[in-house]
């Protein structure tokens, strides 16, 4: 994809094929194939800037739209210069790698801000060749506010990449990272060191060191409780990444991430946090030790709000998966409760034809279990719904 974009239904599409679908009278979801009720699409920065972070660690362009004829020239006048680019870039690394060295304290400031000059892959690979991230990774140590803080971010610009995110584990960079996270000497300080875990966390070997390295998950959470939104926002996303090796799992519930969790549900003051915290509960909540202490936080009220709420549909689709998973691996108080709830069938309902296509799934699955209740509860057979309405989710 060039320019990704996402329809109504929340499926994602390359915007020149999607149009070209459009324009040939195609008005369903070529994924779901589900009617649309409009041909609008958003962009989807998020999956946009995915896409340009792996052209550049594989050393390619990106074609963005309107740009394409451009980036494949430059592309070639790259390749063309290539070996004189490299060994000038190279000269420049071993300059500033020295400066980071033996330098005055200015000159090292200095330096670090060249590192922070949005530069592309072969410059970021040249710093790396020069050794300059072992020497960024001592400076996290400093007792200068301003040193401490230039080193972390010049270290987040080059952990996008993946032999910088190597050379920065092998040199001991996950302890000093959450060093920084517990007690680094300024706010920017800790959300950077948060972004810097989060790209190590895309690597499965690394996620599960982050989560082996005994501070990291209650330092995550500290800078959840105190730190801005930007900061709290890399926290959550880093917990939500860990989460996918199995044996973080364990490590999150027993941390107490969950009633932290819930009490940012609660406080609603930030609609793309309370997206982070729902996608990590939902995830927890597909195991039972995981749905029994999001039940001990008693969430059902503030999940039941959120969905009611003008959520995003992504955010309704967690509460639905979340409700759910409640109902099937917590105990039948859980499906009574629910029960009781005045407005959740009604919402429910909408999602079998506002949701995307897997929340529509998930409240099928929830009706036919609080129909079943309260058919158990009344004596009654007869259905509120037809059941070919209902879509049996495993």
């Amino acid at each position: 994809m060039a320019d990704p974009v996402t329809v109504a239904t929340g499926q994602s599409y390359d915007r020149c094929s999607i149009a070209k679908w459009f324009r040939a009278d195609n008005l369903i979801c070529p994924k779901t194939g589900e009617k649309l009720k409009n041909t609008e699409v958003v962009p989807n920065l998020a999956l946009k800037r995915l896409i340009q972070q792996l052209c550049f660690e594989n050393g390619g362009a990106f074609a963005d739209s309107g740009r394409r004829n451009l980036d494949i020239g430059r592309a070639r006048l790259a390749v063309a210069g290539s070996l004189a680019d490299e060994g000038a870039m190279q000269m420049v690394a071993e300059f500033l790698n020295g400066r980071l060295a033996v330098g005055t304290v200015e000159e090292q400031n200095k330096s670090r801000t060249r590192l922070l000059m949005k530069s592309g892959f072969l410059r970021k690979q040249a710093f790396l060749t020069a050794g300059v991230v072992p020497h960024l990774l001592k400076l996290l140590c400093s007792a200068d506010s301003v040193t401490q803080e230039k080193a972390i971010a010049s270290l987040l610009n080059v952990s996008k990449y993946s032999k910088s995110k190597a050379v920065i584990v092998e040199n001991g960079g996950l302890n000093l990272m959450v060093g920084v996270l517990e007690k680094g000497l300024k706010s920017e300080a800790r959300q950077h060191a948060a972004g810097t875990l989060f790209y190590l966390s895309s690597t499965e070997e690394y996620r599960r060191l982050i989560g082996e390295t005994a501070d990291a998950i209650p330092a995550l959470m500290a800078l959840i409780k105190d730190g801005t939104d930007r900061a709290r926002k890399n926290a959550l996303v880093v917990i939500f990444g860990l989460l996918t090796h199995p044996a973080n799992h364990r490590r999150v519930i027993a941390a107490g991430v969950v009633p932290l969790l819930v009490h940012v549900l609660t406080l609603f003051d930030s609609e793309a946090l309370v997206m982070d915290a729902l996608a990590i509960l939902s995830t927890l909540a597909e195991k039972a030790d995981g749905s029994i202490a999001i039940l001990r936080c008693k969430a059902l009220d503030s999940i039941v709000g959120i969905l009611n709420s003008s959520i995003p549909r992504a955010g309704k689709e967690f509460c639905v998966s979340l409700l759910l998973a409640l109902c099937v691996n917590g105990s039948g108080d859980v499906v009574a409760l629910l029960a009781k709830s005045p407005s959740l069938m009604g919402t429910l309902y909408s999602q079998l034809s506002e949701g995307t296509s897997r929340a529509s799934k998930k409240a099928s699955s929830l009706i036919r279990v609080l129909h079943e209740f309260h058919e158990r509860s009344s004596g009654s057979i007869s259905p509120v719904l037809p059941q070919e309405r209902f879509v049996h989710v495993m």
